[in-house]
């Protein structure tokens, strides 16, 4: 947990149940998608380091996901990505295969006609026990203690990924803030400002 050994010792010892139902840790209840996602994106081989940073990233992803799958009662396929599964078929490579999730919504994106691939998509996270993403996440920030120069520097991150036309990027930074109570509002001057929502 933030980088230390869990221990009770510690006080820094948290399980599921208090992730899902209280606020002990990040000040906030977490949506079971964004503890499933959260581990997912370490190998099964591997310790997890838990923290707040990996949840945030968690619901960024999310976030970018749920705005890339169509309603629940329109799919046009039954199908998974097929890179996706291949991933998961190697050795339950999960971390690669959120990553070739990634890759479709790019696809999307650039598609004139993105809803297949959409559905594949949505195909792809219910195999990973994420669906019915269209209620996720609505209205739902938690509580972050972040310094200014913090803040600043998820911006310039963030100007730096559209610079490079990495708009992906660029939304999930977005995206990772907005989940922390910090809006941001893209000037007219190519600057960009922020506010904690109350």
């Amino acid at each position: 947990v933030e980088g230390e050994k869990m221990s009770k010792s510690l006080g820094n010892f948290v399980t599921i149940n208090e992730l899902l139902h209280a606020e002990k840790f990040g000040g906030g209840r977490w949506d079971g998608r964004v503890l499933r996602l959260a581990m997912l994106l370490t190998d099964y081989r591997q310790p997890i380091d838990w923290t707040r940073a990996r949840l945030f990233d968690a619901i960024s992803r999310l976030q970018t996901f749920r705005a890339n799958v169509p309603d629940k009662g329109n799919l046009e396929t039954t199908e998974a990505y097929r890179p996706f599964l291949d991933a998961l078929s190697d050795d339950l490579n999960t971390p690669k295969a959120i990553a070739t999730l990634h890759e479709l919504v790019k696809e999307i994106r650039d598609s004139g006609n993105p809803s297949l691939l959409m559905s594949e998509l949505a195909n792809s996270l219910a195999i990973l026990g994420i669906d019915d993403l269209n209620s996720f996440g609505a209205g739902v920030t938690y509580k972050v203690e972040m310094s200014d120069e913090e803040i600043e520097s998820r911006i310039a991150a963030r100007l730096e990924a559209r610079k490079a036309k990495n708009w992906a990027e660029s939304d999930r930074i977005r995206d990772e803030l907005l989940a922390m109570g910090i809006a941001l509002k893209d000037n007219k001057d190519g600057t960009t400002t922020w506010e904690a929502k109350r």
